[in-house]
C-alpha cells in the first residue's frame, strides 16, 4: 500500500537521537464519556443552533475513554517519542473545586502506560474546555478564572507527579479569546473586541499563575505555552500594506509572544482605542513573563493582509494554491520563515513544534486511506522545520496532528486530520497511508537502526 515515504535528509537535525517526534490529541475532540464530567462551554456552544456545521457536538467523539489503551497500543505501534494530549478540566474538578477521583484515575492509568511503553507524555493542561459554571460566572473574561486555573494545575500537577514529561499551561490562547469572545465562531460565542483583548489578557496571567505553580510542584518536567501563528505576508509590496501585514502581526502573533517572553504588550496596544485595551493590574506582566522551559508552536498555513482605510488590517485574501479541506494555503516556507524570524527578534527558549498537518478530503476504499495529499504536506513542512534548525533554532521536537480523525471544533466531523481514519459509527480506527509513512520514517532514524528497534 505505502510506496511513499517521509524523508529527511542525511545527516538532519531532526535525525538527532535527541530529537522527539510524537502525535498530538485533544481532551474534548476525542474523549467523549460526557456524563462523567461536568459541561463545559463547548457542550453549550454545541448544543446551540447553528455553531457547528453538521450539528454534531462531542459527547461521543473517538470514545477514547472507552478505547485508550487500544489508542495508546496504536501510538506505541506508530515507533513516536511522545505523545501530546490535553486534560480536560472539566473531568477531574467539582464544580466546588474538590478532585474528580475517577476523572484523575484515567489520566493516571493512561500515563503509567505510556511510561511503561518509554512514550513521553506531553500533558496540556487547557485546550479550549473550560467548565461551563466557571463560564457562568464570566469566564475569560473575570479575572477570578485564572486564580482557579492556578488551583486546577496545582491539582493535576500535584496528582500526576514524576509521570509527565513536559506541561504546556495552554494551547492557543488566541483561539480561545479571539475566536471565542472576540468574533464569537468558537465557543463560549462572544463578539466583541474588547472582550477578545481581556480574556486574552487573563488566559495569559492564567498561564503565568500555572508557570508557578508547574516550577514547584513538577521541576523536573518541561514546562511552558503553546501558541499558534500565522505569519502576516502583505498583498503587494506597497509600504501601506506592508503596514497592514505588520499591524495584523502584532494583533494576531507578538500579542502572545512578546508578553510571555518579554513582559509587555506590543506597541500596536497603543494604537487601539482606550475601550478595546485590556485592564492591567500591577504584577501581571511580570507573572506573565515566567521563564520557559519551552515553546510550543502551532503552524497550519500563513494570511495575507491589506491596507484598510477604517481599520489596521484587512484580510481574507485570495491564496494560492494547492489548499487544504479547511481552505488554508499549504505554505511550509511560511513555517521556517516564522521559526527563523522569531530566533532573530526574540532570546527564545527550546522550541517544539507541538502540532502540524492538515485536513484532506480522506477515502476509505477497500480498507485503506491513501492520503497522499497530508503525507507530501507532512514531508514538506518536517523538511522546513529541518532547515529552520540546521540554520541555528533549537527545536526539540515535532508533533503531527492529529493521531486520529476527530471532532473539529465548529467544523464538527466534517474534516480530518489524522494519520488515523477514525469511522465514527463502528469506533474502528485504520491507520492512513500518512500514518505508515511517519511509523517508516521514524523507524528508518539511524538511532532506531542502531539499537535494534
Amino acid at each position: 500500500m505505502n510506496n511513499k515515504r517521509i524523508e529527511l535528509p542525511h545527516g538532519a537535525p531532526l535525525l538527532s537521537p535527541d530529537f522527539l517526534f510524537g502525535v498530538a490529541t485533544a481532551a474534548f475532540q476525542i474523549e467523549g464519556a460526557a456524563q462523567s464530567r461536568l459541561p463545559c462551554i463547548w457542550d453549550t456552544f454545541c448544543a446551540t443552533p447553528g455553531k457547528i456545521r453538521d450539528g454534531s457536538n462531542g459527547l461521543q467523539a473517538c470514545q477514547h475513554v472507552e478505547h485508550w489503551l487500544q489508542d495508546i497500543e496504536l501510538i506505541h505501534a506508530m515507533g513516536v517519542d511522545a505523545y501530546r494530549f490535553s486534560v480536560s478540566w472539566p473531568r477531574v474538578m467539582h464544580e466546588d473545586g474538590s478532585p474528580n477521583q475517577q476523572g484523575l484515575d484515567f489520566y493516571l492509568r493512561l500515563l503509567d502506560k505510556l511510561n511503561a511503553l518509554g512514550i513521553k507524555a506531553f500533558v496540556t493542561l487547557y485546550h479550549w474546555d473550560l467548565p461551563q459554571h466557571l463560564e457562568d460566572k464570566g469566564g475569560w473574561l473575570n479575572r477570578q478564572t485564572a486564580y482557579q486555573f492556578r488551583e486546577y494545575a496545582d491539582l493535576v500537577s500535584r496528582t500526576f507527579g514524576e509521570r509527565v514529561y513536559s506541561y504546556a499551561t495552554l494551547n492557543e490562547p488566541y483561539c480561545s479569546a479571539y475566536l471565542g469572545y472576540e468574533i464569537g465562531v468558537h465557543a463560549p460565542g462572544h463578539k466583541n473586541k474588547a472582550w477578545g483583548k481581556q480574556a486574552a489578557h487573563h488566559l495569559l496571567l492564567a498561564h503565568g499563575l500555572a508557570m508557578q505553580v508547574l516550577a514547584k510542584n513538577a521541576p523536573h518536567a518541561q514546562n511552558g505555552i503553546v501558541l499558534n501563528f500565522s505569519p502576516c505576508y502583505a498583498k503587494t509590496n506597497s509600504a501601506e500594506d506592508i503596514q497592514a501585514a505588520q499591524n495584523a502581526d502584532q494583533y494576531f502573533n507578538h500579542w502572545y509572544l512578546r508578553p510571555v517572553m518579554e513582559g509587555r504588550y506590543p506597541d500596536l496596544i497603543h494604537a487601539l482605542p482606550a475601550d478595546e485595551r485590556p485592564v492591567i493590574e500591577e504584577g501581571d506582566m511580570q507573572v506573565i513573563a515566567h521563564p520557559l522551559d519551552y515553546l510550543g508552536i502551532n503552524y497550519y498555513t500563513r494570511e495575507i493582509y491589506s491596507a484598510d482605510q477604517h481599520e489596521l488590517f484587512r484580510g481574507g485574501q485570495e491564496k494560492s494554491l494547492p489548499l487544504t479541506d479547511m481552505g488554508w494555503e499549504i505554505y511550509p516556507q511560511g513555517l521556517k520563515n516564522l521559526l527563523l524570524a522569531y530566533h532573530q527578534q526574540y532570546d527564545l527558549p527550546p522550541v517544539y513544534i507541538t502540532e502540524n498537518g492538515a485536513a484532506m478530503v480522506d477515502e476509505l476504499k477497500d480498507g485503506q486511506v491513501n492520503d497522499w495529499d497530508r503525507l507530501a504536506y507532512l514531508h514538506s513542512h518536517i523538511n522546513a522545520v529541518n532547515e529552520a534548525a540546521e540554520q541555528g533554532v533549537d527545536i526539540r521536537g515535532y508533533f503531527a496532528w492529529s493521531l486520529m480523525d476527530n471532532f473539529e471544533w465548529a467544523e464538527g466531523y466534517l474534516k480530518r486530520f489524522g494519520l488515523v481514519y477514525v469511522d465514527y459509527a463502528s469506533q474502528q480506527r485504520i491507520v492512513k497511508a500518512s500514518g505508515l509513512a511517519y511509523r517508516d520514517m521514524l523507524n528508518r532514524r539511524p538511532s532506531r537502526v542502531l539499537s535494534g528497534e
